[in-house]
């Protein structure tokens, strides 16, 4: 259940003046432009991060708006190729178009999954809500049916599907499937989603164990300790971790710039000495990146659909050094 105290937060953030909340906001979007995305990677990769850019946007109104994401990560994956960052990207398949025209927004993501592929570039597709949940897994499907094997997606622990979802891929891919597991930041109906914390802790968890099971690459998309600490103890088990060739038997290949086998991943600006710890101990660790000009759409729908964040920019706003960015 989320504390009083984060839905406060919530609740008076995003009452606030937008120069307020891009206040709040600068510590996790890098900012307005691919400039800023390029300053913020330039800083952080003197700490060894690596990085995952998305351009914010998502669901659109017109294939022309699908047009426009399609050229500036175009743009973002010269510019990591120019500055030579580790960094894979991030797109949502909505913003390019696959709700207004599936058709067409196919051709988009396969066009820039094809580029990317040219590139030695990873892509992920984001998970967005549930409407799109089977689609965006048809779509990774489909291209990697096509040779196109460098795009993942990602699964979100909460829902009841997932487990049999990672099923269905481990037929579909084998061990070349690829998944970012999150919790999941949208807050889905009770119908078809856990609800309570710790039940969807327990689902992440269950679903972390299937993804090792199946060999497949696996990106741990949390801030939480209890699904960090359940990581670890699976890789202990798997015999995998920093340093070590993954000893799975039925590893997958994976060799867009990725790790053993596995990888953290954390949003910007959120448990930073988290990351730091993690990086020490020499895992793979990668920084989501997010810039764009719908920074204020972005932050206040992630603050709507998810008020645990609030205790997050509670601490940064009244303890800033417990949290480095």
């Amino acid at each position: 259940m989320v504390g009083w105290f984060s839905k406060l937060i919530v609740a008076t953030t995003v009452r606030m003046p937008k120069w307020f909340v891009r206040w709040v906001s600068r510590r996790y979007v890098a900012g307005d432009s691919l400039v800023d995305a390029v300053a913020v990677m330039k800083r952080l990769s003197s700490e060894g991060a690596c990085f995952t850019v998305d351009v914010l946007g998502e669901e659109i109104s017109s294939m022309d708006e699908a047009a426009f994401f399609l050229e500036e990560y175009i743009r973002v994956m010269h510019a990591i190729k120019e500055h030579g960052f580790d960094a894979n990207i991030s797109i949502k398949p909505t913003a390019f178009g696959l709700l207004i025209d599936p058709e067409k927004g196919m051709d988009n993501i396969r066009k820039m999954v094809s580029m990317a592929a040219e590139e030695n570039m990873f892509v992920r597709l984001d998970m967005e809500d549930h409407r799109v949940t089977t689609s965006t897994i048809e779509v990774v499907v489909a291209l990697h049916s096509e040779g196109l094997t460098n795009v993942g997606t990602v699964l979100q622990g909460r829902l009841f599907r997932t487990l049999s979802d990672i099923d269905s891929l481990e037929t579909s891919l084998g061990p070349a499937a690829d998944y970012r597991i999150c919790k999941g930041i949208y807050l889905e109906p009770e119908d078809i989603s856990f609800t309570g914390y710790r039940d969807i802790v327990d689902a992440t968890n269950a679903a972390i164990d299937r993804m090792f099971a199946a060999g497949a690459y696996v990106g741990v998309a949390s801030h939480d300790l209890p699904v960090i600490n359940h990581t670890l103890s699976a890789l202990e088990a798997h015999g995998m971790g920093p340093g070590v060739d993954d000893p799975r038997p039925n590893a997958g290949d994976h060799r867009h710039h990725k790790g053993p086998g596995y990888e953290f991943q954390l949003l910007l600006g959120v448990r930073g000495p988290m990351r730091r710890r993690l990086l020490a101990e020499g895992h793979r660790t990668r920084v989501y990146i997010p810039y764009g000009e719908k920074w204020y759409e972005y932050s206040i729908r992630r603050l709507q659909e998810n008020p645990t964040i609030g205790s997050h920019v509670a601490k940064a706003f009244l303890m800033p050094w417990t949290n480095r960015p």
